[in-house]
Parts: structure tokens; C-alpha cells; sequence
């Protein structure tokens, strides 16, 4: 085998200067799938990947951000590279903007500069670029964060790293309980109490929104069909808005009374025509079986 075939996993070394954006280049490979270190010595970069290879399999993608903190370390990066001493395949991607800017980044997060010591904002940044230089010469890929903002990058990032998979939105269709509180995570909420209750059917209390019948009434009852018809549209154009502000991840709450019947049935058949309309989406049911 080659070292490739042995490590298919992808190695992405983050790096650049401070207020360049580094922060959130690890975020949005944290949500492409990447193991994310952060602030890492570099020396330990054959340790963390052999220890991400015994822990989660050597498929697992790693990204590893380090700065200036680092110090001389930095030799230790260009030296694994160069000899691909991890056995993957690696990419060094390096952040900058002008100086201007990275003030300005610096002074509204009211951070000192590492490198700036005694004196100036300045003065720390000509010293990084300086500690630097050599790093950005072997970068595979340089990214310039001048104009960019936070939308722009994460989506460079994921232009870059992403996979079909990856850099898909993933929704979740839950159905709650009004009595047990609602969903502290959910993006949207919907409450289906304008429906007629199953509870009160005999034949269905004992059953549920998964079950065949119970579907087949609350489908059935004046208002579903409607509003199944105009909350997706919404949702859709929602969705389209989250992938261009570089969201991955959408929660839909459906609730009704007990989280038991019509919650469960409409999340279920929301859920149906999103993955038609070509999202990935899971239904869950958060208090199914409570009652």
C-alpha cells in the first residue's frame, strides 16, 4: 500500500496571521467532519495523528491550527510536511490580511498581539510576519481575509475541504410535548393544537403518530394538507438562505399536546418532503413514549 492508501484521512495544517481568521477556518472544518486541534505544539503533530488514527480510524479527517505562540516549533512544521512524516496526504493553509485590517480586527476584540510585548499593535505584526514568512512560502493554499467576512471565508474553507456530503444542510424534524417545555436547540417552532386530538379517538389513544391510522386521520383533517403545503416552501427557502450564510444544520420543532400524535405524524411527513426536495433530514420524536 501506499502511505496515501494507508491514511486516506486528509491532514489540514491552519495557519497565519493573528486576526486572519483562523478561529473560524477551524469551526467550519469542525462542521465539514475534521477532528480539530487548536493551538497545538506542532512537535506533536505525528502524536496526535496516530493517536486519531487508533481512536477514530485513519479515514477520520484532522485538522491542527497553530499560531505564532508556537514559537520555533514552526521548523517541526515544515519538517513533518516536507517528509510526510504522518503519513497523509497534508495541506498547509495559510490566513493573512493587511496590517490595517488585522488592527482593526485586534483592537475591536481588545486583544494584545502575542509577539507585541511593550510596544505597539504594529510591532507585533511585523514580528509575526517576520516569524512566518517562511511558513507562508510553503502554504499550499493562501487565503487573503482582507475583504473577505465571516460568510465569505467559511464558505472559501468549505469550497476548499467540503464534500457534496459535507457541505449539505442537515435538518432535524423533531416532534415535543407543549406539556414537557419546548426544544432550547430549535431554529423553528410549530404547534399543531389547531388539529383535532387523536387522544380522543378511542380506536387511536393508544397508538401513535408512526402508526398507519393515526397518519391517515390528523392527514385527513381540515388545515394539515394546507399548512403542510405553505410551512415547506418556507423551510426550503429558509434552508437555501442557511447554506449561503454557511449553516450546516437546521432544527424544525413540531409540537402539540403530549408529543404522542399529531406532533409525530406532521414531523414525519415534514421530514418525508424535505428529503424529496433533496435536503438530508431525520425525524426524531423527543417525547414519543412519555405518556
Amino acid at each position: 500500500m501506499t502511505q496515501h492508501e494507508e491514511h486516506p484521512g486528509e491532514l489540514v495544517v491552519v495557519t497565519g496571521m493573528t486576526g486572519a481568521g483562523r478561529s473560524t477556518a477551524a469551526k467550519e472544518l469542525e462542521d465539514l467532519g475534521y477532528y480539530v486541534v487548536d493551538n497545538m505544539p506542532p512537535s506533536l503533530l505525528r502524536d496526535v495523528v496516530r493517536l486519531v488514527d487508533e481512536s477514530r480510524g485513519v479515514g477520520q479527517p484532522i485538522a491542527v491550527v497553530v499560531d505564532v505562540r508556537s514559537g520555533s516549533f514552526f521548523e517541526s512544521v515544515q519538517a513533518n510536511l516536507a517528509q510526510g512524516a504522518t503519513g497523509r496526504h497534508a495541506t498547509l493553509v495559510f490566513l493573512e490580511a493587511t496590517d490595517d485590517v488585522l488592527v482593526r480586527r485586534q483592537e475591536a476584540a481588545r486583544r494584545p498581539h502575542p509577539l507585541q510585548g511593550a510596544g505597539r499593535l504594529l510591532d507585533g505584526l511585523h514580528r509575526e510576519r517576520e516569524v512566518l514568512a517562511d511558513l507562508r512560502s510553503d502554504a499550499d493554499l493562501v487565503i487573503d481575509t482582507t475583504t473577505l467576512n465571516v460568510h465569505q471565508l467559511t464558505d472559501r474553507i468549505a469550497e476548499a475541504f467540503g464534500t457534496p456530503d459535507t457541505v449539505r444542510l442537515k435538518v432535524t424534524v423533531t416532534s415535543f410535548g407543549f406539556k414537557y417545555g419546548i426544544p432550547v436547540d430549535a431554529d423553528f417552532v410549530a404547534d399543531m393544537r389547531f388539529l383535532p386530538n387523536p387522544y380522543w379517538v378511542p380506536e387511536l389513544r393508544l397508538s401513535t403518530g408512526r402508526d398507519r391510522e393515526v397518519v391517515d386521520f390528523v392527514l385527513a383533517q381540515p388545515g394539515a394538507a394546507e399548512f403542510l403545503d405553505g410551512y415547506v416552501p418556507v423551510l426550503e427557502g429558509v434552508a437555501a438562505g442557511y447554506l449561503r450564510e454557511g449553516k450546516r444544520f437546521m432544527t424544525v420543532a413540531i409540537g402539540c399536546t403530549g408529543g404522542k400524535h399529531r406532533s409525530v405524524a406532521m414531523s414525519e411527513e415534514i421530514a418525508r418532503r424535505l428529503s424529496l426536495a433533496g435536503y438530508e433530514t431525520r425525524a426524531s420524536h423527543r417525547d414519543l413514549g412519555r405518556e
